[in-house]
C-alpha cells in the first residue's frame, strides 16, 4: 500500500512515510504544516475540501500550533518539539463500539510508551500523566451522518521536546539523550492510533487495562469538593464511584477547570 501525502512540509513527510513503511503502516495520508492555528480547524477544512469517502486514513501533523483546540473549546499553544496530531479514521458497524474511543486511545499509547519503561497511568478520561504530570492530551470525537457512525476522529498533543508549562512533563525528561525524537513519536502515536479499531472488539479488554492503569484510588468533585473512591470504569467508559452508601457514575468531568498541555 502507497501512502498519499499532501506535501506542504515535503521534507518531513517523506521522512514519516518511510518509517511507517519500515513498519508495515504506510496507509496513512498525511499533511504536514510548519506552523498553524489549530490541526483540528486543518482537518477540518481538508474535510470539506476532499469529501471524506471511507478511504485510508488521514492525519494533519504540525510542528507549532498558534490556538490548538483542547476539550470543551479550551485554546492553548502548542510549541515546536512536541506531537501534535488530528485524524480521521473510516469506522463500521463491524469496527465495534466507539464509546470508549479516547480511552482506547489511551490504552494504545500506553502501551507503545511502556516499552520504553515508562510507567504511563491514565487520568480520566483523556490524559496520560507520568509521576502525576501531564505527559499527553486526547480530544476524541464521533462523526455521523444519517445516524450513522461514519468516523471518528482524535486530536492527539504529547509533550516531547518542547517546553512545557508548570505540572507537565516531556519525553526528553524521561528518556537517553537522543530518544526523544518528535518524528520518532509521530510515528509511534500513529501506530497506536491504528490500533484502536483492534480494540473497539475487545471492551472488556479495554475496561481491564485501563483500571489497572488508573492514575488515583479517589477523585475530587470540581463542584462540591466531595473526595469519592474510584471503583473503575462501565463499558461505555464513564467513571464507577462511590462514597459509602452512594454511588455516582460520570461520563465526563463536572464543570471544573481543568489545565492542558
Amino acid at each position: 500500500m502507497v501512502a498519499t501525502t499532501v506535501l506542504n512540509h515535503h521534507q518531513r513527510a517523506g521522512g514519516l512515510i518511510h518509517r511507517l513503511r519500515r513498519q508495515e503502516a504506510d496507509g496513512w495520508r498525511l499533511k504536514c504544516k510548519p506552523v498553524c492555528a489549530s490541526t483540528e480547524l486543518e482537518l477540518s477544512q481538508w474535510l470539506q475540501s476532499v469529501p471524506w469517502r471511507g478511504e485510508r486514513p488521514r492525519a494533519v501533523l504540525a510542528n507549532h500550533q498558534t490556538r490548538g483546540q483542547g476539550q470543551r473549546g479550551r485554546r492553548w499553544e502548542a510549541a515546536r518539539g512536541g506531537v501534535w496530531i488530528s485524524a480521521a479514521l473510516p469506522w463500521d458497524s463491524s469496527s465495534g463500539h466507539a464509546d470508549m474511543l479516547g480511552l482506547m486511545v489511551a490504552l494504545a499509547l500506553s502501551e507503545r510508551l511502556e516499552r520504553k519503561g515508562l510507567p504511563v497511568r491514565i487520568k480520566w478520561p483523556n490524559d496520560l500523566l507520568i509521576d502525576s504530570r501531564k505527559l499527553a492530551g486526547l480530544l476524541p470525537r464521533l462523526v455521523f451522518r444519517g445516524g450513522r457512525l461514519r468516523m471518528v476522529r482524535i486530536g492527539v498533543g504529547m509533550n516531547v521536546a518542547n517546553p512545557v508549562p508548570v505540572g507537565a512533563i516531556a519525553l526528553r525528561d524521561l528518556l537517553p539523550r537522543g530518544c526523544a525524537r518528535r518524528d520518532v513519536w509521530t510515528v509511534e502515536v500513529l501506530r497506536a492510533l491504528e490500533r484502536i479499531q483492534t480494540l473497539a472488539n475487545r471492551p472488556e479488554l479495554v475496561r481491564r487495562e485501563i483500571e489497572k492503569r488508573l492514575w488515583a484510588n479517589q477523585v475530587k468533585d470540581p463542584q462540591s469538593g466531595e473526595i469519592w473512591e474510584i471503583q473503575g470504569l462501565a463499558l461505555n467508559g464513564a467513571l464507577q464511584l462511590c462514597q459509602g452508601a452512594r454511588s455516582a457514575s460520570w461520563t465526563r468531568w463536572p464543570d471544573g477547570n481543568h489545565d492542558n498541555l
